[in-house]
This record gives C-alpha cells, structure tokens and sequence, in this order.
C-alpha cells in the first residue's frame, strides 16, 4: 500500500511554477546575487504521513461491546445447534424409525453447512469489507441473516433449511462477524489483546446461557417460534453495527482519480508476500482437521462409555466457561508478549488441545472427562483470542482484513469435514476411541508448523535491518564524494 505517496512531489504547484530554463536572463543573472529578485526554491518534498495514534478507549467501549454481542449471538447459535438438532429430528423424522441413522446424518448437514459457510465466505467477506468498510458490510450481513433466520422459521421441510439455515442465515453471519474483528484495531493496539479476549469471550457467555433458554423456548412455543425468537438476536447485531465508524486514514480513490477501487484492494495480494503468513494461513487449518471432533462426538462418547445417567451437557459448560476465562485470561497475556512470539501461546494451545484430544478415550470416570475439558476449553479460549493480534503482526493493520478473511476461508474446510470423519470411523471400528487419538494428531503438527514463524520473521528483518545499513553506508559514500568534489571545484575556482 502507498498511501499518501499517489501525487508526486510539489505536483500542486508545478502549473504555478516556471521552470528555470524559461526565465528571463536578467532573472538567472540575478538568482542569488540581489536580494531584490525572488531565488528560485527547489521543490519541497511532500510532507510524511502522520502517524496514527490508536485511541485506546472512547468509542472505542461502545464498538468493543457490539462486537462482543457479535461474537456471541453469530456463534452462541451455531453452538447451540446440538440443542436445536434433537427437534430438527422431531420435526421431520416423521415417526419412521428405520430412517432414523438417515435424518441424523442428513439433518446434521445443517448445522455442519452452516459453520463451514461463515468460514467459507470470509474471503469474499473481507474484499466487501476493504471496498465497503466495516459498517455497512456489518449491518448488511446482520440483514441478510435475520432474513434467512426468518425464512427459516416458516420451512416444513428439510431440504429447504440446507439453503434458509445453512447458507442464507450463515452468510449473513459471516458477513457480520469478520468486521467486529477488524474494526477493534481502528480504536486499539496496545490493550488489542485483552478486548479480543472479551470480545471473543462473548461467545463462551452465550454458549452457556443459551441452549438452557433455547431449551425451554422448544418446549414451551415449539421450533418454529425459537428461530423467531433468534431473529431478535440477529435485529440487535444490525442496530449494533452501526457503531463500528471506521477511524484509520484510507486512501480515497478520488486521489487516484477513479471512481471504482484499484485492484490491490479488491484482491489484496501484498498479505502472501509475507512467508510468515504463509505459514500461519497452512499451520492453522492444518491444526482444525480434529479441532472440533470433541465438540460433536464427546456427547455419544459419554453415553457409549461412560453411560447415559451422567450430566453429560455438563462438559460442554466446562468447556464454554473455562473457553471464556482462558479468552480474557491470554487476551491479556498477548498484550505482554512482543511482536510475532504472541505465536508461541497458539503453538501451546494446539499442543494441549491435541493431548486432550488423546485423553479422552483414557479417561473412564467422569471426573477425569471433566479436567479434560476444563483444560481444553482453557486452551481454547487462547488459540480464538490471540488469531487478530497474530494477524495484525503478521501483515499490519492496512491488510489485516483480507488476512483475517483468507485464513477464515482456509479454516472452513477442515471444521466441516473433520466432525464426519470420526463419526465414519465411529461406524466402522465400532468405538470413537480411534476416533478421539487421531483427532489430537492436526493440532499437534499444525502446532509443530507454527513454530517456524518467529524464526522466519526474525531472519526477515534482520535481512532487512542489514539492507538498510547498505544503503546508508552508499548514501554516506555518495554524500563523501559530492563534498570531496565540491571542495576540489572551490579549489579550482580559487585559482582560477
């Protein structure tokens, strides 16, 4: 990006200015040796952009408390879907039991659709993000998906909700939830980390509160009413991204004097030129193939192993509220912690969720499922608060939004396709044990990868930093000589 450098040096002036080869003799004659004619003054250069200074708060409360409401209400759905499940089946399984293995899997494509499209269109997400801003991308999503809730309410049949529930609804989420990740660096960036960490501990709070008040909405008014009921959730995410009013300096496109934007800002190719995004954007989904495998079969798993007596609900309430202390708790800790090492407390959370992963099918009492979780989410609440802060490291904050977009994008594959996988292997091999050990292998290595970053990072600015001495030891060379000649000319002239 360019900004600030599309005018050249002085161009506002040069149809003022008369170029020294046109004056008039007289006026070379006396540049410089009467006071009475005006010297001719050499182009200024332009003045350097101004550093932007990060409020640190002000309005910046009001956005950080939409994008919490944000977070909460597009992923407190999505994870309240297991809720939401039990009475899809109910409502069109229609009394025939040998369909029943059937309307799971096909009934469970909705939920499954619906997470991987807000990943999924979070490529497409980001470029209307860089054109529009972060506002109206915001407030449009939030529309969308109140419509396709809506719709979603009045469907009778299954296949229908593939498109209102699963696509329709789920866009509308992701184009509403990746500007309240973007727009927090517009008002912070030295306490970026801690208001991630609460902005992202939005959607533990709702995680945990909702599927109790979605339980007794379902019983009560029935499933139709509920999504009715959700609809409001999604009126209160548009009114709250009208809040997000962009404060970093853009470069207009009237300067370049095109109406439409250039192409480095549709598609923003600057973010790849950066090896340590590379391998963040390939570590990251590569650690997500088993990531959500516990989320979606540890339920089954309980009642298969444990029995169907436990509170089994309870763990994924571990999970959501440890998952919430772990956001504030590390949020905070990345504030601390300088430049790219913030990488380091992902490659750690990876590594813990992969070994949890693996204890599962070791633990055979309760409480042991219990620790595991607990850790697990803690660990969680690490790796989701700290992906902005590595973001903007990574590629700064005028390329931070098609960064984030990208590697959202890349995510949504494995956290679809993960989840089906184990229960084929479930199927198969009779037990999820194999299921839960292989789940912990993607976070391990893609926690191995992540490692590189900080070595690779560190190579490229010393890289830079010895280029940069080059270049002024030329500058000084050249500057030395100009004297050197200089002083032989006066010498010269002396005698002369």
């Amino acid at each position: 990006m360019t900004e600030g450098n599309s005018l050249p040096d002085g161009g506002e002036h040069d149809k003022d200015e008369v170029p020294s080869e046109d004056r008039r003799p007289e006026e070379k004659k006396d540049n410089g040796d009467r006071k009475g004619t005006v010297p001719e003054v050499p182009t200024a250069p332009a003045d350097p952009e101004p550093e932007f200074v990060h409020p640190e708060g002000g309005w910046g409360w009001v956005v950080m408390l939409a994008a919490m409401w944000c977070n909460g209400s597009v992923f407190g759905i999505q994870n309240a879907f297991g809720i939401l499940f039990i009475y899809l089946l109910k409502e069109f399984n229609g009394g025939d039991d040998e369909d029943d293995e059937d309307i799971r899997f096909r009934t469970a494509w909705v939920g499954s659709l619906s997470m991987g499209m807000i990943f999924f269109c979070s490529p497409i997400v980001s470029i209307f993000t860089d054109i529009l801003g972060c506002r109206i991308t915001a407030v449009g999503g939030a529309a969308v998906g109140l419509a396709g809730l809506l719709a979603s309410s009045f469907v009778t049949s299954l296949g229908p909700l593939y498109f209102t529930y699963g696509i329709v609804f789920a866009c509308g989420c992701s184009f509403a939830y990746q500007p309240s990740l973007v727009i927090l660096g517009h008002y912070f960036k030295k306490r970026l980390g801690l208001v991630n960490g609460i902005v992202t501990a939005g959607s533990s709070i709702f995680t945990i509160t909702l599927p109790l008040v979605l339980s007794g909405l379902l019983e009560k008014v029935g499933l139709q009413h509920t999504l009715q009921v959700l609809c409001v959730f999604m009126f209160v995410l548009m009114l709250a991204g009208f809040t997000y009013i962009p404060i970093l300096p853009v470069k207009s496109n009237a300067q370049t004097g095109n109406h439409c934007p250039p192409m480095s800002r549709v598609f923003n190719f600057n973010i790849w030129k950066s090896m340590g995004y590379r391998i963040w954007a390939f570590g990251v989904p590569a650690a997500l193939y088993g990531y959500f495998v516990p989320y979606v079969h540890l339920m089954k798993h309980v009642e298969e192993r444990i029995g169907e007596k436990n509170n089994k609900e309870f763990l994924l309430m571990c999970i959501g509220i440890t998952s919430g202390v772990g956001r504030l708790i590390f949020g905070r800790v990345a504030d601390y912690v300088s430049g790219v090492n913030k990488v380091y407390l992902q490659v750690t959370s990876f590594f813990v969720i992969g070994l949890m992963s693996m204890m599962i099918p070791l633990c055979n009492i309760f409480g042991g499922l219990i620790a595991v979780c607990l850790l697990m989410g803690l660990f969680d609440g690490c790796f989701i608060s700290i992906m902005a802060p590595i973001a903007f490291e990574l590629v700064g904050p005028k390329d931070v939004s098609q960064a984030i977009g990208f590697l959202l994008g890349l995510m949504s594959v494995p956290m679809t396709v993960g989840p089906p996988i184990a229960g084929f292997l479930r199927d198969r091999l009779g037990s999820y044990d194999v299921a839960f050990y292989l789940a912990g292998v993607p976070p391990i290595f893609g926690g191995a990868v992540l490692c590189l970053i900080p070595w690779v990072e560190a190579r490229r600015r010393r890289a830079a930093k010895e280029a940069l001495k080059k270049e002024q030891e030329v500058t000084m060379k050249m500057m030395e000589q100009e004297k050197s000649q200089g002083e032989a000319q006066g010498k010269t002239g002396e005698l002369v």
